[in-house]
């Protein structure tokens, strides 16, 4: 066991291309969908400096820890997590964390596939131009109409999942690589494009002052504590997506170098999503502060109403469509990654028999929506729970876990070696950070949760 491991699942061809792909897997509904309405009903600016803040503090900190014990253990989470403490003389046990955050992305993805499935039904409404002058009702009514018809649902629910096991069955460099370089790329060109559009023909004033000028009066202490947890999750931190990619790094690669690089993107695109959004919002007098009907109940109305909005319509759902399909597949090889070395399946096999059970679980949340609406277990129907389960207990226990094992478990010789430090002072800022504040953050989160 003290012999460095193998990957069975090859590596990244290069550092950028595992940048990609890592920033990809971040990138997703959370910074396109939730972040803008989270700012919106929070005070704009002001969320967002508290935003950043914790992305610099405890986002990138966490990065480095997860490619960093993905590196040195070369295997699904799991097996990388028990690698790295019995090297380091420490319990197998810890095996169990890297249990959970497998299964916390992989319950994720039962869900997060059907939302995704909403953003490709709209993207063909919008080239449908169904979204032509169409009244708040109207729009209203095309939700209702989406979610209360599982049979729609499941059909573009089964084409996320069929595209991830094609995607992932192909392997690192043939199918998860390839499938970050057309994506990720094509979705930040039309995340340019839908921004300048909004430029131009939107009120990019209010939309840049409501976003970045702090209005401190208007943020809460609830608001503060979702900016924590927005940084924490939006990063794709504990879900083991990070970690997994991970174990595909060359050697070679700085860490932190390319943690602050993925945080950074992460974060720009998000507030550049913002940007497409808001000054659309502003000049067709809707309501910043919709909540998470500002993507799907809010927008089409604007894009109805204004020059090309077809076109800009189609285009950004397609653009939350690429989103969402790069983090469902790193969400699911972590999953993958467990069967091919636990069982030793062929991975098309393990692609498969993942990407069928997430799809058959996600059933659950399909009909939460419709047939199982009024069907509750202590206030929560079958996608509250899985949800609630995942952001607000095993996300948070995950990444708790992660903190105080790099922190106080990890050989700080190792650590120092996989980051390429040779001053002490930068091992001892990190390990302040993710033995003390890191740890404090996510309890604050986990206890607020509860609470609420």
């Amino acid at each position: 066991m003290n012999d460095p491991p193998k990957s069975l699942h090859g590596q990244w061809s290069s550092g950028l291309a595992f940048t990609l792909a890592a920033t990809a897997a971040a990138v997703g509904l959370g910074n396109i969908w939730k972040f803008p309405y989270m700012a919106g009903a929070n005070g704009g600016g002001a969320f967002v400096l508290v935003y950043l803040l914790c992305v610099i503090l405890i986002g990138i900190p966490l990065l480095m820890a997860e490619i960093t014990l993905g590196r040195r253990g070369r295997q699904n989470p799991a097996f990388s997590m028990r690698y790295n403490a019995i090297t380091g003389h420490h319990s197998r046990h810890w095996q169990w964390v890297g249990g959970l955050i497998i299964a916390a992305g992989f319950l994720i993805v039962t869900y997060y596939s059907v939302i995704a499935g909403w953003a490709l039904d709209y993207a063909y409404q919008a080239a449908l131009n169904h979204f032509a002058d169409a009244s708040p009702q109207a729009i209203q009514q095309l939700f209702a109409n989406l979610v209360s018809n599982p049979w729609k649902l499941i059909l573009w629910h089964s084409f996320i999942l069929i595209g991830s096991t094609i995607a992932i069955g192909l392997g690192v460099e043939r199918g998860l690589e390839r499938s970050v370089w057309l994506m990720f790329p094509t979705m930040l060109i039309l995340l340019i494009i839908i921004v300048g559009y909004a430029a131009y023909m939107g009120d990019f004033r209010q939309g840049f002052q409501f976003l970045f000028a702090p209005d401190f009066s208007k943020l809460t202490t609830q608001g503060v504590l979702l900016a924590l947890g927005q940084a924490f999750f939006t990063l794709s931190i504990a879900t083991g997506s990070i970690m997994m990619y991970g174990a595909y790094v060359p050697t070679r690669v700085s860490i932190p170098r390319v943690s602050c690089f993925i945080a950074g993107a992460d974060t720009l695109i998000a507030l550049v999503s913002g940007l497409a959004i808001f000054p659309i919002v502003f000049a067709y007098h809707l309501d910043p502060a919709q909540g998470p009907g500002l993507i799907f109940e809010t927008l089409p109305i604007a894009f109805g109403q204004m020059p090309l909005g077809r076109l800009v319509g189609t285009l950004f759902f397609i653009m939350l469509v690429f989103a969402a399909f790069t983090s469902v597949i790193s969400l699911l090889e972590p999953t993958v990654a467990f069967l091919i070395e636990r069982f030793r399946l062929r991975r098309t096999i393990a692609a498969g028999l993942t990407c069928f059970t997430a799809w058959f679980i996600g059933l659950g949340t399909v009909l939460s929506f419709n047939h199982w609406q009024n069907f509750e277990v202590l206030d929560f129907n079958f996608f509250e729970s899985v949800d609630f389960l995942t952001a607000n207990l095993m996300l948070p226990l995950g990444g708790l876990c992660i903190s105080i094992f790099i922190a106080w478990r990890f050989n700080q010789t190792s650590l120092a070696h996989e980051l390429h430090w040779r001053h002490r002072w930068s091992l001892i800022i990190l390990r302040g950070l993710l033995g003390i504040l890191s740890p404090l953050v996510i309890v604050l989160i986990f206890a607020h949760a509860l609470y609420s």
